[in-house]
């Protein structure tokens, strides 16, 4: 096994993105492809990490970024304004989702009929975007993502199968939050699950979470227990 990667550049709406693409330079034929949204912090070492994770398990893994080349900062405010900005207009967002979806499908890795998405936080309401617009996609993972729908999908069918992994005391995403994405999904004719992890909150995936007094904390079980599981549903998907 030999992981490799490579930054691509692609565009949306005249705006650059760049992705940072993984895979296993071991293997010839095309494989799945594996979107990984970022956080309100960008594509970062987190979502590079989960790529290189999913090359080691046999898909092609695309950490993609919605913020826009050259736009990657520390500066908490100014990842705040950005999300919050593309969080006020969920078409745009879309936009730019679908469009890391079609760099993506067009690497040469990548089979591009075999392709999901995961995502952290604000990565994993886009996923949850992702689907909602009815985009030609295997299945979706949302992981401790937000779940407020965007207002523009009413009417339309979820066709990929759609795992949202959840920690119960997420202030983000409230118990009747969850409820209402079920019945969402419901309506939307999806095959959905959710998990919920007890005693768990925001950002449980990441280690450098430790505030829990503000509802965001890792937990090691929790991140256990969700990568498990999503491994388990991308193997459902295509059979690895």
């Amino acid at each position: 096994m030999t992981i490799r990667t490579r930054l691509v550049d692609y565009e949306s709406g005249g705006h650059s993105f760049e992705g940072m693409l993984a895979w296993d330079d071991a293997v010839s034929a095309p494989r799945p492809g594996v979107l990984v949204a970022h956080t309100i912090a960008g594509r970062s070492a987190h979502e590079e990490g989960r790529a290189r994770r999913l090359a080691e398990m046999g898909y092609v893994g695309f950490a993609m970024d919605v913020y826009g080349k050259g736009t990657q900062t520390t500066d908490f405010d100014r990842n705040r304004a950005m999300m919050d900005a593309l969080r006020d207009a969920r078409p745009e967002l879309q936009t730019r989702l679908l469009a890391g979806l079609e760099c993506l499908r067009e690497q040469p890795e990548v089979d591009a009929g075999s392709i999901a998405a995961i995502g952290f936080c604000f990565g994993g309401l886009s996923v949850l975007d992702i689907a909602r617009t009815s985009a030609d996609v295997a299945g979706v993972v949302s992981l401790h993502g937000i779940f407020v729908p965007p207002g523009n999908t009413d009417g339309n069918r979820i066709t990929a199968k759609v795992l949202a992994l959840h920690g119960w005391e997420d202030p983000l995403a409230t118990p009747d939050e969850v409820v209402s994405l079920a019945a969402e999904l419901t309506s939307m004719g999806a095959d959905w699950q959710i998990h919920a992890y007890g005693n768990t909150t925001h950002a449980f995936t990441n280690p450098a979470a430790d505030d829990r007094k503000a509802g965001k904390q890792y937990n090691a079980d929790a991140d256990r227990r969700s990568w498990a599981a999503t491994e388990n549903f991308l193997a459902e998907l295509f059979g690895n």
